[in-house]
């Protein structure tokens, strides 16, 4: 089996910035240079070891089929949940990936003592809002950590070449999380570039990796779920399995919120008023520092705050009509079945407005049009009604 090779660069300084770098070479040649940018206030926080350069390769690796040695220092027990990690992604999908086994020329733990406190994952959307809100207002009840900053990634969703898109997003959620007395970190990566795969099975270890890039400072990085229990969709790159074992035994990742719907989140942030006025949501927009509003994205997230009876937020420009939302076509089984919630939310509260009218007729148009999705869901409800008959025998009941 084939091995890439993680080779760090010493770290340099430019204009108030920190890079730090990896050359990844497979059998002799390089195949690419992995980075992280972040200010150089933070240098303190920046890991010593090759954590988060694992993270940054794995995806690559795993669809390479190629082993993994990193030429450094790296934590065993990171590496004890990354056999588990490689794993399970290979079986859900051995098509494209294979399970490899990752090593390093030194295993050692960090030696971080005296070190407290959670860094979040904050894109301003809806998930990461309710993470860094429900914290630190104290509303996870014994789950709550005492949350001290979050990070912005750019090269994400922004991408690398959009600076100033970048930079009125990040002035956006400093400004949200500033309300909160909570910093808010940005760090630049090519991670992107690097695992060139597609983005919704790679974007948890992605986040993974920019928050361990500062496990020197922080001992939990929080992850914002994505989907809820009641309705998890694997494989999809962040989740509540494999999450967690992408961090070490002194820096702990934790999948945040999924006991939540998203109309849950909504409920919860629509009391803080900054969010109202700086939530971004949209991915499809043009600029992506701003909410279109007229995307699916857009358009269930005013629903969501229109099912608690909140006045259209001051993120969004323009209110949804029901002709646009009449006109939603071609949805996959994801955003068909946040529609969903939102129509059964609507139901249980007693609303019977013209609009709930509107998505109840669109979801059904669009689930008549993909037939081979309904069967995927089918074949998935058939799955969870089998596991809860068996669970009934076994318990008597």
């Amino acid at each position: 089996m084939s091995v890439i090779r993680i080779f760090r660069e010493e770290n340099s300084i430019d204009k108030g910035w920190i890079l730090d770098s990896a050359v990844l070479e497979l059998e002799g040649k390089t195949l690419g240079r992995l980075w992280f940018r972040i200010a150089e206030i933070h240098k303190e926080s920046l890991s010593d070891n090759l954590d988060h350069f694992v993270l940054g390769s794995l995806f690559r690796a795993m669809e390479e089929g190629a082993n993994i040695l990193a030429e450094g220092q790296v934590s065993p027990s990171l590496l004890r949940n990354l056999e588990e990690f490689t794993a399970a992604w290979a079986h859900w999908l051995p098509g494209k990936y294979r399970d490899i086994s990752i090593s390093a020329a030194t295993e050692c733990e960090p030696k971080n003592a005296g070190k407290s406190g959670a860094i979040a994952a904050f894109s301003g959307g809806v998930d990461a809002a309710f993470t860094a809100y429900r914290h630190h207002a104290g509303l996870a009840g014994r789950l709550t950590q005492k949350i001290e900053a979050g990070m912005l990634a750019h090269g994400f969703d922004i991408p690398l070449d959009q600076s100033e898109i970048f930079d009125n997003a990040f002035r956006n959620a400093k400004a949200m999380l500033k309300s909160l007395d909570l910093e808010l970190i940005p760090v630049a990566t090519n991670f992107r570039e690097i695992n060139p795969g597609f983005w919704a099975e790679t974007h948890g270890a992605a986040i993974a990796s920019c928050l361990l890039l500062l496990q020197k400072r922080y001992n939990t990085g929080l992850i914002g779920s994505t989907e809820p229990y009641r309705s998890l969709i694997l494989p999809w790159g962040s989740n509540p399995i494999t999450d967690p074992l992408l961090g070490n035994d002194s820096f702990e990742i934790i999948h945040d919120g999924a006991a939540f719907t998203r109309t849950a989140k909504v409920a919860v942030i629509s009391s803080w008023p900054e969010a109202l006025r700086h939530l971004r949501v949209c991915w499809q927009a043009e600029n992506q520092e701003r909410n279109c509003g007229v995307c699916e994205k857009c358009i269930r997230t005013i629903l969501n705050f229109r099912l608690h009876g909140d006045n259209l937020p001051e993120c969004f420009e323009k209110d949804v009509t029901d002709e646009e939302l009449a006109a939603l076509n071609g949805l996959n089984p994801v955003p068909l079945a946040y529609l969903q919630e939102i129509l059964d939310s609507a139901r249980k509260t007693g609303i019977n407005e013209k609009w709930v009218v509107v998505l109840e007729k669109t979801i059904k148009r669009n689930l008549r049009a993909s037939r081979g999705w309904r069967k995927n869901l089918a074949d998935a409800r058939n799955s969870l009604a089998l596991g809860t008959r068996m669970r009934r025998h076994f318990s008597g009941k």
